[in-house]
């Protein structure tokens, strides 16, 4: 009997819709403003992003190169999402989000140095640690979704995995980040003669469902496709910086 088809994506795959979905919700923020929709579907992004740098992290050949080359393009990045947040080559507020990955990395870093000895108290130590940690570098150095932003990085890496416990971990950990913590703006609907209030950051939850039909595989790669996720990050801002300073 042939084993039935299994529904799900590639990475390949997750980067692009990532990247689609970023470029609607910074068309939103820039030139295209007022159209609701695109903020909303563009909340799915980071999410994924942020799923597919921590399986960078355990899939990458040499983790001091993928190190280097986010940030060479967090550096490349900065002026052209200067322009973008504060319509200026230097905004010292706000950092790329490459800078909040690389928080992420460190951070894993230090989980699997202290996995390394074998000791459970030093994991659980070191992880309670990290968190904290998460808190403090987000918000001291300013990164894109501050310490929302490394949590999110390090929910995909302790709840790493396929089973039942992990989904529903990473989906109470998500739901908390972005509905408690992000929340933010809101729209009320009406159904049924009761209005409900949908916070927007929620729509970020919907990233779970991608994220879920991967399974490892990683699709078409070469060269090209690697600098294409890079590179896409810092050329699309400074198009965007631009047509906004017009």
């Amino acid at each position: 009997m042939e084993n039935k088809a299994k529904l799900e994506i590639s990475s390949m795959t997750l980067h692009i819709l990532a990247m689609v979905l970023m470029l609607c919700d910074h068309l939103w923020a820039t030139v295209i403003p007022g159209n609701d929709w695109m903020t909303c579907i563009g909340r799915i992004a980071f999410p994924i992003f942020a799923f597919m740098i921590v399986e960078g992290y355990f899939h990458t050949r040499s983790l001091k190169k993928y190190v280097g080359r986010l940030c060479l393009f967090a550096v490349l990045s900065e002026i052209p999402f200067n322009l973008v947040m504060g319509s200026s080559l230097f905004y010292p507020l706000h950092q790329n989000v490459l800078w909040t990955f690389l928080i992420g990395i460190f951070l894993i870093r230090l989980n699997e140095s202290a996995k390394k000895k074998g000791k459970l108290w030093l994991r659980i130590a070191v992880g309670a640690g990290t968190v904290c940690l998460a808190f403090v570098l987000g918000l001291v150095t300013f990164v894109d979704y501050n310490y929302a932003g490394v949590l999110t990085v390090l929910v995909f890496y302790f709840f790493r995995g396929r089973k039942w416990w992990q989904f529903l971990g990473q989906l109470l950990c998500l739901f908390y980040i972005n509905v408690e913590v992000l929340s933010g703006f809101y729209y009320e609907v009406s159904l049924f003669g009761h209005t409900f209030s949908i916070i927007r950051q929620s729509f970020a939850l919907l990233a779970l469902i991608p994220i879920w039909l991967y399974r490892g595989k990683q699709g078409p790669y070469n060269k090209a496709v690697k600098y294409l996720y890079y590179g896409f990050y810092p050329v699309h801002l400074l198009v965007l910086g631009l047509l906004q300073i017009r």
